[in-house]
């Protein structure tokens, strides 16, 4: 079964190609990396797998719906989990940890409905199984971003999404931080009924084993893709980059340095 299926599609917004001519395929409990520099065009893609935007030419579909041939908004985004810089931005700040992933139910940005019981004791599921469920009562912005981290992932859960997308989750971690982020992720992962994920970074050491795909995006077109460990090597990355880099292979993660 295929989560989601691009066919030379392109973006233009405001006047300017932001993707084009992007061709890839995903199919069910896939794990992808979207490997590229800032501005490569990462975030368009994935506001197009949300259907925030749609594109400007080419075919898509995502989790059975076909771009443009039916109402998508609300509909395909509820069965998919986001985590964010833009989403956690737009979250209130004085709602707690335990409202924060009460309102995934509802796909909203606060809680506004009631949640049922059964909401209720997934919620605190979700929390305990991510060590989170200790500051269950302490408002958002006074947890530190590691735990802000762990609160979003358990939020874009609470659906039971078949797409998981996770847009640079570790971004201002500090190692210890950021490791506990990646190790419940692999904790997802690993799981049976686990949704495709899609992880976009442009840290090579990020890379998890669990994601043994990669697309490689550049200036907003598909450099290359394929299995993981044949994207991240020096030869194909350093034409990636136009200079010299090495690759290192560190218990099953790349490491990359310059020349």
């Amino acid at each position: 079964m295929v989560s989601l299926e691009l066919k030379n599609v392109s973006l233009k917004r405001n006047g300017k190609w932001l993707l084009q001519s992007v061709d890839w395929q995903v199919n069910k409990q896939e794990h992808w990396v979207l490997y590229g520099l800032n501005g490569a065009g990462k975030t368009a893609l994935l506001n197009m797998l949300c259907s925030y935007y749609f594109p400007t030419s080419g075919e898509m579909t995502v989790l059975g719906h076909v771009f443009g041939k039916e109402a998508l908004g609300e509909k395909l985004r509820r069965k998919i989990g986001l985590i964010s810089a833009g989403l956690e931005k737009k979250l209130h700040r004085d709602d707690n940890a335990f409202e924060i992933v009460l309102s995934g139910a509802f796909a909203s940005i606060g809680l506004y409905e009631t949640p049922t019981d059964e909401m209720r004791e997934k919620a605190i599921d979700l929390l305990k199984a991510f060590g989170s469920f200790k500051y269950a009562n302490r408002t958002y912005e006074t947890l530190s971003q590691g735990e802000k981290q762990k609160v979003l992932i358990a939020r874009a859960l609470m659906n039971d999404p078949q797409l998981l997308i996770l847009d640079e989750p570790v971004t201002g971690l500090d190692f210890l931080a950021r490791e506990q982020v990646l190790e419940t992720i692999s904790f997802i992962a690993a799981k049976p009924d686990a949704p495709t994920l899609l992880y976009t970074t442009h840290h090579a050491e990020e890379i998890l084993p669990v994601f043994q795909h990669t697309l490689l995006l550049k200036n907003g077109s598909v450099f290359d893709q394929g299995e993981t460990k044949e994207m991240m090597t020096s030869g194909l990355l350093s034409s990636f980059f136009e200079c010299p880099v090495d690759v290192m292979w560190r218990n099953g993660r790349p490491h990359l340095s310059k020349l």
